[in-house]
């Protein structure tokens, strides 16, 4: 089997994996059409430092999937929330960059995490502004190379 081939098997599996896991938010969603992102993943180069910078800045626990999935921790999820969850990705042949799509995390306020995303390895490189009726972002840079953003209404 070619990397190519195990690599679109590998994604496959994932993907029938995922879209079982969250059957019930991801029917909500399609029949709502108010959230229309199901999911995120986030490439990383490091697993493990990675894995601790999201636990460290956000204060939680990322749970790890089987092996057999590749490498991989998904953040916290409840199928009752309007919100969605995602997981870190380990790609050792792909390297992350500023130029990826940027995914927010709801926050209560941005500046909560901002403090510790240095601390964790990462750079805040947008601080919170507003952006009017719709709250405040931030924007930083992970332990990994990713942008990221935050979003709080206050």
């Amino acid at each position: 089997m070619t990397l190519s081939h195990f690599y679109n098997f590998t994604v496959h599996r994932i993907c029938s994996f995922v879209l079982r896991f969250c059957k019930t938010t991801f029917q909500s969603l399609a029949m709502n059409k108010s959230n229309p992102v199901g999911w995120f993943d986030i490439h990383v180069s490091n697993f493990e430092r990675a894995k601790k910078f999201y636990e460290d800045v956000f204060i939680l626990e990322l749970v790890e999937l089987p092996i057999q999935w590749g490498k991989q921790a998904l953040f916290p999820f409840s199928q009752d929330s309007p919100n969605i969850s995602g997981a870190i990705v380990e790609k050792k042949d792909m390297q992350p960059s500023a130029n990826t799509t940027v995914v927010y995390f709801e926050t209560e306020d941005c500046l909560a995490e901002e403090v510790r995303i240095e601390q964790a390895g990462g750079k805040v490189v947008q601080s919170k502004i507003s952006i009017g009726e719709f709250g405040y972002i931030s924007i930083f840079i992970d332990s990994e190379g990713n942008t990221v953003g935050l979003h709080s209404i206050k």
